[in-house]
């Protein structure tokens, strides 16, 4: 279950909000000033965040930032009745994924709302794209790898086994199957030996003693764990 912090001061609106996505299958949690939303964000996990950005202790724009900075990967939105260009735009800049303006559509609101948490979400066969968790930074579109602020750079075919790796989230991929997509700059197809240092060295590139991504189920094949055992 995704949960979700809602940062609104409007009490009648942050309740009907709540009660809305709750129903909805989501697990939500309310904050209705800066001040609550960051002592939340201390001590709890989040998949995603809503906030307004006229808030009675501060800005959303400035919490927003702060949230980006201790938490990259966390997928923010606005929901606000600031809606002039420049307040979008200033949005954006402070790193929202989306910003939705009041009034609003609740089913509209509850569409955008999946399609961050599908951005956002390991694996997920819709739009495996993306994946932060402050470490380690992938951007498939852009062929993008950064390990602890550092760019990475990687093999083609280092590109190609985490690419599918990662689309398989939580799931073995055999050596098999990795075999059969696997070719080198030739278009001659690897062996079993190759495979071995591929893997080896895609490891090495992405983990340290603290971050295991890549698992290894013996005699079968791996599977991307994503930062989790």
């Amino acid at each position: 279950m995704f949960k979700i912090l809602i940062v609104e001061d409007d009490l009648a609106l942050c309740t009907g909000l709540c009660f809305e996505l709750d129903t909805s299958g989501y697990l939500t949690i309310a904050a209705y000033n800066c001040q609550k939303a960051r002592q939340l964000i201390r001590n709890e996990s989040f998949d995603l965040a809503i906030i307004d950005v006229n808030l009675p202790d501060g800005n959303g724009f400035a919490l927003c930032r702060e949230i980006k900075e201790t938490i990259p990967g966390l997928p923010v939105i606005f929901l606000t009745a600031n809606d002039l260009e420049e307040d979008v735009l200033a949005g954006f800049d402070v790193g929202a994924d989306d910003y939705v303006t009041k009034p609003f559509h609740i089913q509209i609101l509850k569409r955008r709302i999946d399609v961050a948490l599908r951005r956002a979400t390991p694996g997920s066969q819709t739009d495996a794209t993306y994946f932060d968790d402050g470490f380690l930074h992938l951007d498939f579109q852009s062929l993008y790898v950064v390990r602890n602020d550092e760019k990475v750079s990687i093999t083609p075919n280092e590109y190609k086994l985490l690419r599918l790796l990662f689309a398989n989230a939580g799931k073995i991929v055999t050596r098999q199957l990795l075999l059969e997509k696997l070719w080198d700059c030739e278009r001659n197809y690897i062996d079993d030996h190759t495979l071995t240092v591929t893997m080896n060295r895609l490891r090495a590139k992405l983990e340290d003693e603290t971050h295991t991504y890549i698992r290894t189920v013996r005699g079968m094949g791996y599977i991307w764990t994503g930062g989790r055992l």
